[in-house]
């Protein structure tokens, strides 16, 4: 059996479905899985024993617009799938699933378009975002049957920039951006932590993506780090991560890879809450900053771009509380 799951949302997002991935093999141990991602996070799953394929739909650049969606429908239809499973809810997905013909094809009941699958099913909304992910299996199997850890695998070694080979031994991660302005900590919050364990001789590695350089050149023009944002591909950061004595984060994709890796993690949690379903999973040697005592905390599922009270008091958080939830996992 030839199965293709689905998932071209954000990279948290796919981080967070990779509990699917295992759970497709546990139902179907014959099977061969695919998995339809973007191209920026087909690195979190290509190294994945359980994928036997990854197929890239870059829906936003080369395969944009009616015509290239037709074309990418028609290459999906050549490989025969027998089964497809998707996690994205667009009207875009389940139009592609129904030109390529694939015989079953099981999506959520909220998606766009769902009548165009031939099975919806009905996503869990409560607890963790993996389990809601996970919910798209459930008529198959019961919730508890299911390994609901998150799957990631490191790149090897020899695949590696010549930089991210030549790192320090003992190092700490700091990923200060985010997507979203209500999500992101201060960097002067940041700064304080980098002077904090440079002085006990730890090294600082800062990253994340081209948007997030400016927050890190702030950084890096008051203290000696080791800048990578914008500068590594994800593989690369993936090694990192696995490899970190501590990351530092905001409520972002890389608290979800420090899940996955089970990498010690502190997250700041500025505007929005764990209790949204995309807190640490799994991950014992997590914790969680943030400012409970704010009325108009969390303000948003997922963020903005801005303060709705124009205060940003949500993301006051004092530097030192910060360093003694490090203190506890290191």
């Amino acid at each position: 059996m030839k199965i293709l799951l689905v998932q071209l949302s954000f990279l948290g997002d796919t981080i967070l479905s990779t509990p699917v991935i295992a759970g497709l093999k546990q139902l179907f141990p014959e099977s061969e899985i695919s998995v339809l991602t973007t191209p920026v996070s087909s690195a979190l799953v290509t190294n994945d024993p359980f994928v036997k394929e990854v197929i890239v739909y870059d829906k936003r650049q080369k395969d944009k617009g009616v015509f290239n969606l037709i074309k990418k429908a028609h290459q999906i239809k050549l490989k025969n799938f027998d089964k497809a499973y998707s996690l994205h809810r667009s009207h875009r997905t389940s139009f592609l699933l129904f030109l390529a013909r694939i015989p079953e094809r099981i999506g959520f009941k909220d998606a766009k378009l769902s009548f165009l699958y031939t099975e919806q099913r009905t996503k869990k909304f409560d607890g963790h975002a993996a389990i809601r992910n996970l919910s798209l299996l459930f008529k198959d199997s019961q919730e508890d049957s299911f390994d609901k850890n998150l799957r990631l695998f490191e790149p090897l070694y020899e695949s590696l920039s010549d930089d991210v080979k030549n790192i320090p031994k003992k190092y700490i991660v700091m990923a200060p951006g985010s997507a979203w302005k209500t999500k992101q900590w201060h960097w002067q919050g940041y700064l304080k932590i980098a002077e904090y364990y440079i002085k006990q001789r730890i090294s600082i590695i800062l990253i994340g993506g081209k948007d997030d350089m400016n927050i890190c050149n702030k950084i890096k023009e008051k203290v000696d780090v080791i800048n990578f944002s914008g500068r590594i591909p994800l593989s690369d950061t993936m090694y990192i991560m696995k490899n970190a004595r501590l990351l530092v984060c905001n409520d972002s994709m890389s608290l979800h890879m420090a899940s996955a890796f089970k990498t010690p993690n502190v997250a700041v949690f500025c505007a929005t809450s764990p209790e949204f379903g995309f807190g640490p999973w799994q991950n014992i040697n997590s914790r969680v900053v943030e400012d409970k005592t704010l009325e108009c905390k969390p303000c948003r599922r997922h963020g903005g771009k801005k303060c709705p009270n124009n205060t940003e008091a949500c993301m006051q958080i004092s530097a030192d509380k910060v360093i003694e939830a490090c203190k506890e996992l290191l």
